[in-house]
């Protein structure tokens, strides 16, 4: 079914790029949000999913309440973000016939933001247990940019090896560290630093912050 809906919203318009957004269950969950909005802006085709983990931290840390099931939380958000029909498309954490899940169809790059250090551990041992590790993997193999914006505090060893072994994969590791250069004085001052840097690694054109030197 999720194949047969995609195809018709693929005829409906011919996206130019597509870049698939994982959210797990890391504090930063507005990091996640803002980037969804701000690809949506931009003509972006997105490839969503969303683990447990990160369902509860939204609601926890904004309020929103997600819809369980992905055909429910692709409509809400896609209002929400006021996306293009089939420019949203939320995957299900098990839905392994997803585009996402296979070599054959993968998006141009994907993002785990925010990433957990858990997340990042399985990516390091090339476990799939999940979609969105299973996704990442395609990337990985597939030698496309996968950007983990990981959100922890302090690392330990074992954090640090596996953000190592994974740069050497070939991923950018993008630790949720917002610079205060702009002098930022909201919160979502802050937010908007952080995306802006991942939006920059994607090639998304954005006014989200003044650069340094303007």
């Amino acid at each position: 079914m999720a194949l047969e809906s995609e195809s018709a919203a693929d005829r409906a318009r011919d996206w130019p790029r597509t870049i698939t957004l994982a959210f797990t269950g890391a504090s930063g969950a507005h990091y996640g949000l803002r980037l969804l909005e701000c690809l949506i802006r931009a003509e972006v085709r997105v490839y969503l999913l969303i683990s447990q983990a990160a369902q509860v931290v939204i609601k926890m840390e904004t309020g929103l309440d997600l819809p369980a099931r992905s055909g429910e939380a692709e409509s809400f958000l896609s209002e929400r973000f006021q996306a293009a029909p089939g420019q949203l498309r939320v995957f299900g954490r098990q839905e392994w016939t997803a585009p996402v899940a296979s070599g054959s169809h993968p998006a141009e790059a994907m993002v785990v933001c925010p990433c957990t250090t858990g997340t990042l551990g399985r990516l390091a041992a090339g476990l799939s247990s999940c979609l969105i590790e299973r996704a990442a993997d395609v990337s990985l193999k597939e030698r496309r940019p996968l950007i983990l914006v990981v959100r922890e505090t302090p690392f330990s060893t074992i954090h640090l090896e596996n953000m190592l072994r994974l740069a050497q994969a070939g991923a950018t590791i993008m630790p949720a560290n917002p610079g205060f250069y702009g002098n930022p004085s909201r919160v979502e001052d802050i937010v908007d630093f952080m995306v802006a840097r991942v939006l920059d690694h994607l090639g998304v054109a954005h006014t989200l912050v003044k650069r340094w030197g303007d």
